[in-house]
């Protein structure tokens, strides 16, 4: 097989394996895509771009978060091998009646998602703010060896909604 034959049939799987794990079905739990922007262009590859998500809170209802991240074209973004930057940004919003499915623990994860083939995560986390009745959610990327100082806070302050009052988000702390 020359180099040229090679090189074709390398990116040909690659295409297919890329296309094959893009056409899933999107699992219970995972963030809807809202849109992708690039931001570097590439000629024969996928561009670099950012994207943002919409998830929502699976314990509090009536909570949704947005989230951008960047996601890294070229040969190593279109072979899901490389490590993504951990510049993330995060706003969450009371979207409607607040209502807490089960208790929850300080710091708690709410979302996580790989950002790299190996060892590197981005965390949304969920606290709760008792004195001001405020939801707190913390994004932030770890890595086994060395994580990410890199960060973004949101809070969502509980309010009334329709004729509903709104729930104390202290009463359903585990403490």
């Amino acid at each position: 097989m020359t180099r040229l034959a090679g090189a074709a049939f390398v990116t040909l799987l690659a295409l297919g394996l890329g296309l094959g794990l893009a056409s899933g079905a999107q699992a219970e739990g995972e963030p809807d895509l809202i849109f992708k922007k690039s931001t570097v262009w590439k000629l024969l590859t996928p561009d670099h771009k950012l994207a943002t998500y919409a998830i929502d809170d699976p314990i509090v209802q009536g909570v949704a978060c947005h989230f951008t991240v960047p996601e890294k074209g070229g040969v190593s973004g279109w072979l899901g091998v490389a490590e993504e930057v951990s510049d993330v940004s995060l706003a969450c919003r009371q979207v409607g009646p607040v209502t807490f499915k089960e208790k929850f623990e300080q710091g708690e994860e709410m979302f996580r998602q790989r950002r790299s083939f190996l060892f590197k995560k981005m965390r949304i986390v969920r606290g709760c703010d008792a004195k001001r009745n405020v939801l707190v959610y913390l994004v932030y990327s770890d890595k086994i060896i060395e994580g990410s100082p890199k960060n973004s806070t949101s809070t969502v302050p509980i309010m009334p909604w329709g004729g509903a009052e709104a729930p104390a988000c202290a009463d359903w702390l585990d403490e």
